[in-house]
């Protein structure tokens, strides 16, 4: 493992070498962001729906772009990719104490609670202002507001039962309904940010990433309008002429599918 790891760390530095590839010379931090963020997603699109294979493929794939970053800061001077893997290590046994020294933690929560006492030595042996400080700030919507509601859910910042989540859609909705009759745009978007947010919390209560259940819908939604658009250029249609009527009796077929 060691010999293979060395090895795409060699050609990822001919890549970036003088003799290289120019569109790999070119790259920056900057530039990696969206690569590295559609790298993520695909490896969390592998877990949830693909193989074994696939998923093999995409952790390579986001591994190569982390090395990737690694050299460029190489370059710079900013830091090496062995001072990556000294620092996680180093980081990872100090904040677990409990299998690496001598303290026993015996449940998860008395480790988180460890975990964040261990981080504020770290950085200077004071308590954040906020549970809510340092969330990354070009996370997807969907994706922060469920990081929020876990964080000050850990607290104790939370819905007792789910159905108490439930009677708190019903008063979004009804907010959500009369700022629709009163025609407030400003009110309108604020509910709607405001059903969203509880609908977050109904699926961390049931266990569910909602960022990963919306990619889900998303995935599904595409699939079906295709099956309308091809079932339609089949029959020499053309979809801006099609009737309602007809494209949604072709997504029920969709849906049979």
């Amino acid at each position: 493992m060691e010999e293979r790891f060395d090895a795409l760390v060699r050609l990822i530095e001919v890549l970036r070498g003088e003799d290289g590839c120019p569109w790999d010379r070119e790259q920056t931090e900057e530039s990696l962001k969206s690569f590295l963020i559609e790298e993520a997603y695909e490896v969390i699109e592998a877990i949830s729906h693909g193989s074994a294979e696939r998923l093999k493929e995409e952790v390579g794939d986001l591994l190569f772009q982390l090395i990737f970053l690694c050299q460029i800061c190489k370059e710079k001077g900013d830091f090496t990719l062995n001072d990556v893997l000294k620092g996680v290590k180093e980081k990872m046994m100090r904040r677990h104490p409990h299998v690496f020294g001598v303290e026993k933690l015996s449940s998860a929560k008395e480790v988180w609670r460890k975990w964040e006492s261990l981080k504020r030595e770290e950085e200077g042996g004071e308590a954040p202002r906020s549970l809510l400080d340092n969330l990354p700030t070009e996370l997807p919507a969907l994706l922060k507001a469920y990081l929020i509601s876990a964080r000050v859910a850990r607290v104790g910042f939370d819905w007792e039962k789910g159905v108490d989540i439930l009677s708190k859609l019903d008063e979004e909705l009804r907010e959500f309904k009369e700022a629709c009759q009163r025609g407030a745009s400003d009110k309108i978007e604020q509910e709607i940010g405001d059903i969203l947010f509880v609908l977050v919390n109904i699926a961390r209560h049931l266990e569910v990433n909602p960022e990963i259940a919306l990619q889900r819908t998303n995935r599904k939604f595409i699939e079906r309008f295709k099956y309308i658009e091809q079932k339609l250029q089949a029959e020499g249609k053309d979809i801006a002429e099609t009737t309602l009527e007809e494209m949604e009796e072709l997504w029920q077929e969709a849906k049979g599918i």
